[in-house]
């Protein structure tokens, strides 16, 4: 893996709390990363906060976006960013220190036998720290109604954190993946898995944020329940892209 080339996308919205904790672990954690935050002009200065953070890290990116356009596009636009300078691998990762650095180097070791990696709170029980209750239950049962109508054979389809190959992000038509939140984990991951891509999943612990403002909203919940129906009616119909 010494000739192949791994990026870190963080999507941020007001986490200058976070982002310079987040950037110097991951590079402490492997050397010769990249990460590209892609930032939708946050007003507290987190881009401004990156832009300094460049002069100590030559291997920091920052895509700034014209405003708040979600979770899945800014996703999408850093997967685009990666193909078009020739990333192999690509991972996904929250700022808001809730995904272990630390975890890494597992993902690498898994990604060289597989074509995604999923860090998974639950395949190993519940690995959750400081959510409260109906949180965890929210997400868990969304997981498993997730599985019941697709087939997805996941665990933990609606993580953020996790790695793929070049080559799924080229299979799948990135300019049809329009949704955000809970519902693009689940569509990304679905969409690999149909086109046969070999799909992992390794336990990760994952930890509330402990500064800043959860994006998590009813309108995203609502959106990942009407997704699962899509895709799997698309499936059925062979237009699934």
């Amino acid at each position: 893996m010494a000739d192949e080339k791994a990026i870190v996308i963080i999507p941020t919205y007001n986490e200058i709390e976070n982002i310079e904790k987040i950037v110097s672990e991951v590079f402490a954690v492997e050397s010769g990363l990249h990460i590209l935050v892609v930032d939708d002009n946050s007003p507290d200065g987190t881009a401004e906060k990156v832009r300094e953070l460049q002069k100590t890290y030559p291997q920091l990116n920052l895509l700034e976006r014209e405003g708040k356009l979600g979770l899945g596009t800014a996703y999408v636009a850093g997967f685009k960013y990666a193909l078009e300078n020739g990333f192999d691998f690509v991972f996904e990762m929250d700022a808001d220190l809730s995904h272990d650095p630390k975890e890494i180097p597992s993902f690498l070791e898994a990604i060289k036998e597989n074509d995604v990696v999923v860090g998974s709170r639950y395949i190993k029980g519940v690995n959750v720290v400081n959510w409260p209750l109906s949180r965890l239950m929210l997400s868990y049962f969304a997981n498993m109604y997730t599985r019941w109508i697709t087939g997805l054979p996941l665990c933990d389809s609606t993580g953020g954190f996790k790695c793929f190959r070049r080559q799924v992000l080229e299979a799948i038509d990135l300019d049809e993946v329009r949704s955000g939140g809970y519902s693009f984990q689940i569509e990304m991951n679905y969409k690999a898995w149909v086109k046969g891509f070999r799909i992992k999943e390794i336990p990760i612990i994952f930890i509330d944020r402990a500064v800043g403002k959860s994006k998590m909203s009813k309108k995203i919940i609502r959106e990942a329940v009407w997704m699962v129906w899509k895709l799997k009616l698309r499936s059925i119909l062979g237009i699934l892209k």
